[in-house]
């Protein structure tokens, strides 16, 4: 085998440091540039969707704490409303109730008012009936008849005791 031959050595060794620096200088002059140049790329484009996440992140933040303000907002305007409605709704309830008790009253005295009324015609027709009936009955049993005014004043007489 000829690579085992220590006569071929010192030109394989010659070729080889050539390859070598060859390898090398192409290397670093064309490859290792475009791969640096690939990996700041990258990080570049990493490092700025890093700042877009961050900024799209506080915005989110900024959203979410927006809606809550407004639904806080939203709920104490409701919760006001509400109260407003409750509110409006016991004066419209206390006004009904007043105009209500008052009509009843009212109902209530013209009935009063009616009773009375109907019970002073009941006694006054319970006393001119006891008149024509304590007439009839002493005419029946004395076979004389009174004066009707002694027995208007004796039937009143008697009614008056009676209350």
């Amino acid at each position: 085998m000829p690579q085992f031959d220590p006569d071929v050595w010192s030109p394989q060794f010659v070729w080889l440091i050539i390859s070598f620096i060859a390898l090398y200088l192409l290397m670093a002059r064309v490859a290792l540039p475009r791969v640096g140049d690939v990996l700041e790329e990258r990080e570049h484009k990493i490092n700025d969707s890093l700042r877009r996440a961050e900024i799209l992140r506080s915005d989110a933040e900024a959203a979410v704490a927006s809606y809550e303000r407004t639904m806080a907002e939203a709920r104490a305007k409701a919760q006001e409303t509400l109260r407003k409605a409750r509110e409006e709704t016991a004066a419209e309830a206390a006004e009904h109730h007043a105009r209500l008790s008052e009509r009843l009253n009212s109902e209530i005295t013209a009935a009063e008012a009616r009773i009375a009324e109907a019970r002073d015609n009941a006694v006054a027709g319970l006393h001119d009936m006891a008149v024509d009936v304590a007439e009839a009955a002493s005419a029946r049993l004395l076979g004389d008849k009174v004066e009707r005014k002694k027995i208007t004043a004796a039937v009143g007489h008697v009614l008056e005791r009676a209350s």
